[in-house]
């Protein structure tokens, strides 16, 4: 099993940043990657971004330079910083984290951008 707790949210105002963090603990080592999932009001969820244990990462065309992800293995805890954020941003922000077999995901942490 895998807890993930997720922190960094709030409410900012266009053009503004945030940067979230999500800490993984308990069977990390089955972790082969991580990343994040966002729910905006009345739609699906999106991938916004990953990082693999190697480093690769990937992002949804409409956060591409402006969102960063990263990884610190040494604290177990993966990243996004979030620059210039516009309304279109605003959701629900889920850390997801992946072994070859289960997903695991985080209670969520509310992201709100300001007009």
């Amino acid at each position: 099993q895998v807890q993930l707790v997720e922190s960094g949210g709030g409410l900012v105002q266009a053009g503004g940043s945030l940067r979230l963090s999500c800490t993984a603990s308990g069977s990390i080592r089955t972790i082969n990657a991580m990343g994040w999932i966002r729910q905006a009001p009345g739609k699906q969820r999106e991938l916004v971004a990953t990082v693999r244990s190697d480093g690769t990462t990937n992002y949804v065309d409409s956060v591409k330079g402006r969102f960063t992800i990263s990884r610190d293995n040494a604290k177990n805890t993966v990243y996004l910083q979030m620059n210039s954020l516009n309304p279109e941003d605003t959701a629900v922000y889920y850390c997801n984290a992946n072994s070859d077999l289960v997903a695991y995901w985080g209670p969520g942490t509310r992201v709100t951008v300001s007009s």
